[in-house]
């Protein structure tokens, strides 16, 4: 519940955040007759995300195990390049974001178009839509907990929108700087472990070699697919279902948060780490501030030629 509340607090105060901008600029302008335009954008972006979220929920019990397993690998990839391009995006763009947006309203306003400024707020809120729609389904597919996780997303969705309406009034003052930051680097870990999560539904559907499939390493005593060393690289890496319960609150806690599972195979924990060792390390060499190259050195100042000295030259 905590995960995805942060998740949904995250996402939804960048999409409030977007929408105050495009708001407060149209009201500047004296263009308050714009605004339902605007707003049909954002209700159908909201649509959009709502959708895609009841057809992943609701459409996939017809398919056989092995279908849903591939398309939940799949979606699960998906969501994982969605996060880390909107994590890079914000780091980017963050810093020009106003006036960007506040160009594009310039430019819908000039052509008069109906669907100029729909598509401005839907493509300004699709975006954070789809990607937590996305991440939300992925991160309940890979703990289960629904109602909660579910309930999480919503409150933070819900406080996201009410930050987002005080910021907009002047009414708090909020380091977004720092909040984005912080969070964006526990959105780096939650996407690691839908990453791990993808991988182990690829294995279950046989599109990835590992314990499910002919290639696991086989323990010679047990009979069973090999744990830890003996099982690299398609076996098991570890198994501590024994001390953690595969369906209890410690294990889903830790898979909510870090993508720690009781039992993981060797391609996800490779997937695990170097996930997180290459993302991280962008993202937080991309944290630093950037240095300002260094000043010339300034020339020594000589006597100015009169320009009859230059012209006679």
């Amino acid at each position: 519940m905590l995960a995805t509340f942060l998740i949904g607090l995250r996402e939804g105060l960048e999409a409030a955040l977007v929408v105050g901008i495009l708001v407060a600029y149209l009201r500047r302008l004296d263009r308050r007759d714009a605004l339902p335009k605007l707003w049909a954008g954002v209700g159908l972006a909201v649509g959009l995300a709502l959708a895609i979220g009841a057809v992943l929920t609701f459409g996939a019990y017809e398919l056989t195990f092995t279908a849903q397993e591939l398309i939940g690998g799949g979606l699960s990839l998906l969501a994982v390049a969605m996060v880390t391009w909107m994590i890079f995006w914000m780091q980017r763009a963050g810093r020009t974001m106003k006036a960007t947006l506040e160009g594009g309203v310039d430019r819908a306003l000039t052509a008069g178009g109906l669907w100029a400024l729909v598509a401005i707020g839907f493509v300004s809120v699709a975006r954070e839509g789809i990607e937590t729609t996305l991440l939300l389904w992925s991160m309940v597919q890979s703990f289960g907990d629904a109602p909660s996780a579910l309930l999480g997303a919503l409150l933070g969705l819900l406080a996201a929108v009410a930050l987002g309406w005080l910021i907009s009034r002047g009414a708090l003052r909020l380091d977004l700087r720092r909040f984005f930051a912080w969070t964006g680097g526990f959105l780096v870990i939650v996407a690691a472990g839908v990453l791990a999560y993808a991988v182990m539904d690829l294995q279950e559907a046989g599109a990835l070699p590992g314990p499910f499939t002919a290639a696991a390493p086989i323990d010679a005593a047990t009979g069973a697919v090999a744990v830890g060393a003996a099982g690299f690289p398609f076996g098991w890496a570890f198994d501590v279902s024994s001390a953690i319960a595969p369906g209890g609150p410690l294990a889903a806690v830790l898979q909510a948060t870090i993508g720690f599972m009781p039992a993981m195979t060797w391609l996800q924990v490779t997937a695990w780490v170097l996930y997180l060792a290459i993302v991280g390390a962008f993202y937080v060499r991309g944290l630093r501030p950037r240095r300002r190259s260094a000043a010339p050195t300034p020339r020594p100042r000589t006597e100015a030629t009169p320009l009859s000295q230059q012209g006679a030259s």
